[in-house]
């Protein structure tokens, strides 16, 4: 994926848990939200919880690190 392509993804995601803080998604649930691939919506919300933008519940949802 081209780097301005990434950056303008990972941004869209990042607006979108800052205007909804309580929001919850699982990868599936990110998927259909954000309008990814599935192995895209999986490594780009792995990359979010290492880098410590979003934690992972044990049900597997992601949600922002507080």
């Amino acid at each position: 994926m081209p780097d301005a392509l990434w950056n303008a993804t990972i941004t869209r995601v990042r607006g979108e848990f800052e205007e909804m803080p309580c929001l919850r998604v699982t990868c599936d649930q990110a998927r259909v939200l954000f309008g990814l691939p599935a192995q895209f919506a999986e490594w780009m919300l792995g990359c979010l919880e290492r880098d410590g933008y979003l934690d992972r519940t044990p049900k597997g949802e992601y949600l922002r690190r507080r």
